[in-house]
């Protein structure tokens, strides 16, 4: 049924469709020449009658007066209206653009009608807003105006905005500088805060353009001004020419003083005839004081200048009865390690020599004695006054203990001294103040053989000496320690004869000999040859063996031993006992075999008979290297 129904439906659509295609082919051509003849333009307006070509030039006219503008350049626009945050733009566009106000804020005169310079962010936001912004068009046309004026070197102004480290912002064109301090002013400023809010002129004198970063200088402009003033001022100068300055800067080296448009440096020892430590002693900033020119370099434009010169020197008005052997009073100014310079006066300085302080004889300085400040009193020595020169002496003011020293110290007294130094040949003591003496190192011990004075004492100890020597003319003690004691090698003497046995003990040993130690702290000297055991091994340190002296000497502490002797002598005497074992043996033959007949007291064979240990050595005994 439905089926049925539907066939009837689309019979009768396509029976309808040719008539549809004719009523579409007639009315398309109808509605065409009506849209054709339609006015859209008049919809809304009154009616107006143009000829073609009048409307052609009035599109023309029209369209020139839109701005063919791109995104990312800087034109001019004029202010057409304000609000409290925005500012309104006309560049000829379609429509205005919009500025934020705060970009404007540098200007406060700003007003309707201005002229100013834009940069186009984007021609239709999404709100379909023209976006415009003066900062960026400031900043890149401020570039630009920058790095002209940098190749020009023309001079601009700006705005000292804030304090920074090492100097100050300033806001030139809309870009922060920086105005390092030394390129403020001439002359240094100790008060940078006073420039913030003023507008100054500069010199651009650096531009780095890949970091943005822009140097400017007031100073420069100064100098360029001055320099004209500086070849003046120098070209009239005179050496001893006296003038008027202010003082500029203070460094620890001296002050530089302003002279009028040119500067001038007073070193630090022309400030004072005295020693002074810094120049602040002296002079102060911003002082006014007379200098007189000591010499100048037109050239290099320098200028040294002097102000103690201004004053007598002091050893011109030094009092004309001192003399030597005069005593002074005075105060340490420099130390030194060869000695003090004492100030007695304002420029007057005598030297005390470190070899003038004390009358001791070993090595000290100055420091050991004096320090800067200390108020002395001295011996004047020598005085030059036209050298200028004066030297002086503290330890004159004590008696020389030289002078009686053989009454204090005589031959073989002993006394008490404290080591000083050491030297390979012996040990330096001090008995007092002045007084050295030297004990040589073969007079520390009787019996140690003592290689450097370092085994025996140290530096700062205390050690019992015996005078044995004393030379006034040189200033030298000979001293001993000891002659403290009885010379024990008279007894040694007796003790340690020669052939004599003792057991020792090897404590060294070298390529050529050994030492030993033996009995009552004597030291005993083994050449390796004698030092061979009776296996034929060498005797090594700490071996406890059995030595004979086969040397002793007196003079010389010297006793030389020997551990070979002991075992070879005993070879000697084997050797000798089996020589004459073979005696009797061939004398007892000769009476077998009929020889000369002997009597049995005569032979000895019965003599070794009786004593049967003797006849029981038999064992051949070989000789030894040296018996060879």
């Amino acid at each position: 049924m439905n089926d049925e129904l539907n066939n009837v439906q689309n019979q009768q659509l396509e029976e309808q469709q040719p008539v549809l295609k004719n009523e579409v082919e007639i009315s398309a051509p109808v509605k065409e020449q009506a849209a054709e003849e339609f006015n859209w333009d008049a919809i809304g307006k009154k009616d107006q009658v143009y000829s073609a070509a009048e409307r052609q030039k009035l599109e023309t006219m029209y369209v020139n007066t839109l701005s063919q503008i791109t995104e990312k350049e800087v034109i001019d626009g004029i202010v057409i209206a304000f609000t409290d945050r925005e500012v309104f733009v006309n560049i000829g566009y379609k429509s205005d653009g919009v500025i934020p106000a705060n970009e404007l804020r540098y200007n406060p005169n700003l007003k309707i009608g201005d002229v100013i310079e834009v940069y186009v962010e984007s021609q239709e936001d999404s709100t379909g807003q023209l976006l415009l912004s003066h900062k960026k068009a400031r900043l890149l046309k401020a570039w630009d105006r920058i790095n002209d004026l940098y190749e020009t070197g023309e001079i601009i102004k700006g705005e000292i905005k804030c304090r920074t480290k090492g100097g100050l912002i300033v806001d030139v064109l809309g870009i922060e500088a920086f105005l390092p301090g030394s390129q403020i002013d001439v002359k240094p400023i100790r008060d940078y805060d006073i420039y913030v809010g003023k507008i100054m002129d500069f010199k651009i004198v650096k531009v780095n353009n890949e970091f943005k970063n822009v140097v400017v200088s007031h100073k420069a402009l100064i100098e360029d001004e001055l320099e004209a003033q500086k070849a003046d001022i120098i070209a009239k100068l005179e050496k001893g020419q006296v003038l008027e300055g202010t003082v500029k800067n203070i460094t620890s080296y001296g002050v530089f003083i302003d002279l009028g448009g040119v500067d001038g440096l007073i070193h630090i020892t022309d400030l004072s005839w005295g020693r002074i430590n810094r120049p602040e002693e002296i002079v102060e900033l911003d002082q006014k004081l007379n200098v007189v020119i000591l010499d100048f370099d037109e050239s290099k434009k320098r200028i040294a200048l002097g102000l103690k010169q201004l004053t007598p020197h002091p050893w011109d008005s030094l009092d004309s009865e001192l003399k030597v052997s005069d005593k002074v009073k005075g105060r340490v100014v420099v130390l030194a390690d060869y000695g003090a310079f004492v100030e007695i006066a304002t420029g007057v300085e005598g030297l005390i020599h470190v070899s003038e302080m004390s009358w001791s004889q070993h090595l000290r300085s100055a420091q050991d004695f004096l320090k800067v400040g200390d108020e002395v009193e001295a011996i004047i020595l020598s005085l030059d006054r036209e050298e200028r020169k004066m030297s002086l002496g503290i330890k004159q003011l004590i008696p020389d203990p030289w002078v009686a020293i053989k009454e204090k110290y005589p031959l073989n007294s002993h006394h008490k001294a404290i080591v000083r130094n050491f030297t390979n040949f012996g040990v330096f003591v001090e008995l007092e103040e002045g007084v050295d003496g030297l004990i040589h190192i073969s007079d520390l011990s009787w019996s140690k053989k003592i290689k450097h004075p370092a085994e025996f004492t140290k530096i700062g100890e205390e050690i019992e000496v015996v005078v044995l020597d004393v030379d006034v003319e040189n200033r030298r003690l000979s001293l001993g320690h000891k002659q403290l004691e009885e010379n024990p090698w008279d007894v040694f003497e007796t003790i340690f004869s020669i052939d004599s046995v003792h057991k020792g003990t090897v404590i060294e040993k070298n390529d050529k000999a050994c030492i030993i130690s033996l009995p009552y702290g004597v030291e005993g000297y083994a050449p390796n040859r004698h030092m061979v055991k009776d296996d034929g091994s060498k005797a090594e340190v700490d071996d406890v063996l059995d030595f004979k002296v086969i040397e002793f000497s007196k003079e010389s502490r010297k006793i030389v031993v020997s551990h070979s002797k002991m075992h070879q002598e005993v070879k000697e005497e084997r050797k000798k006992e089996v020589s004459v074992e073979k005696k009797a043996d061939d004398n007892a033959f000769k009476v077998k075999g009929g020889g000369e007949k002997e009597t049995l007291g005569d032979l000895d064979i019965f003599a070794n008979l009786k004593n049967p240990k003797k006849s029981s050595k038999t064992k051949k005994v070989e000789p030894t290297e040296d018996e060879e």
